[in-house]
């Protein structure tokens, strides 16, 4: 990648915290008080990472992997403990008020905006605390108010929007003063579907059209499938993977879904796939409600052609489908095992 393409380096960071240790009981919180002991916590582990200019990545992981303290990191919010990160060559921890005008954050579930304050007014504030030109400001409104559909709520107080509303004013302020890099930490929490699609669609219009690159932190694993060609994956402070979905997909994908209707639900007794192949815990799950069945299963083991013809061998079908492994199965079996392997694999390529 040519170093000029690139808008966030990340090599090599780590962060480490101190942790007390307390022994229980009274004797305990005396030597914690007089005499306390420490661990060391490694939240974040030697990563390493490049973004390019206008790439969306997602950036996702269980709770504790590390997510939040990495984005901290990359807003200059946290000094790492070794390593470094650099968001278009300025370091996030130096010049914090040159740096801030950088980047936008959206953090789902907090505002930036004042509750009291009409949306109109409150991107006024924001216009004076950026040093944003009146022209540039008048024309960014006017892309945002395209993107994000303000006007029919920019002059009602922030404490009258709807959830979805002050996302996308949220969004809209994270955007004013034209960010090179937009981090966004579920965006779409506690949205409806509708919603929901309206943001997506606005967060990838904006990063074509503006060429703002984008960090999104999400278990939305939707926002993912439809934002996101590629993702980075940590686990226990350490990278997983980097790499495109479509490369995921195919290395963890083997999962497929086998939905059948029953004739005859008392038929159900007679189908015994753990008997009748070699499945391990975890790559066979088998779903009843009523005469609907459901099967889950990994076809490096079995086919989906030997699946389906043991089914109809042993059962009367009504209907039956058979679906590839969605995203959200495919994170679960690399999270189960094998993340360090994709990582050396995918390193050599």
């Amino acid at each position: 990648m040519n170093n000029s393409d690139v808008m966030i380096q990340v090599k090599n960071l780590k962060k480490e915290f101190r942790k007390a240790i307390k022994e229980p009981g009274l004797k305990g919180s005396f030597k914690a008080l007089f005499k306390p002991e420490y661990e060391t916590v490694k939240a974040v582990d030697d990563i390493s990472f490049d973004v390019k200019k206008g790439e969306i990545i997602g950036f996702i992981g269980p709770n504790g992997a590390g997510k939040s303290t990495v984005i901290k990191m990359l807003t200059g919010i946290l000094t790492p403990t070794s390593g470094e990160c650099r968001i278009d060559g300025k370091i996030p921890t130096q010049n914090r008020k040159d740096y801030v005008k950088e980047i936008g954050v959206v953090f789902g579930q907090r505002t930036q905006l004042w509750w009291d304050l009409a949306l109109r007014e409150t991107y006024m504030v924001l216009k004076e605390i950026y040093e944003i030109p009146e022209e540039d400001y008048k024309k960014r409104m006017a892309f945002l108010n395209e993107v994000l559909q303000l006007e029919v709520f920019i002059t009602s107080p922030v404490r009258t929007l709807s959830l979805g509303q002050r996302m996308r004013a949220d969004i809209a302020a994270s955007l004013l003063h034209n960010p090179k890099v937009l981090f966004l930490d579920e965006p779409t929490i506690g949205l409806d579907v509708v919603v929901k699609d309206n943001i997506r669609k606005a967060i990838q219009k904006i990063s074509e059209e503006s060429g703002t690159t984008v960090i999104l932190t999400t278990h939305d694993l939707e926002d993912i499938e439809l934002l996101c060609k590629r993702i980075v994956m940590i686990d226990k402070g350490k990278k997983v993977f980097d790499g495109e979905l479509s490369e995921l997909r195919r290395r963890y994908g083997q999962m497929r879904e086998l939905g059948f209707e029953l004739k005859n639900s008392e038929d159900i007794s007679k189908l015994l796939y753990k008997d009748e192949f070699s499945f391990s815990e975890n790559d066979l799950s088998v779903e009843y409600q009523g005469s609907n069945v459901k099967v889950r299963f990994n076809s490096d083991i079995v086919s989906v052609e030997n699946m389906l013809s043991y089914t109809l061998s042993k059962v009367h079908v009504k209907d039956i489908n058979v679906k590839d492994a969605d995203i959200e199965e495919i994170i679960r079996r690399l999270y189960l095992g094998g993340g360090e392997e994709v990582e050396t694999t995918l390193s050599h390529l």
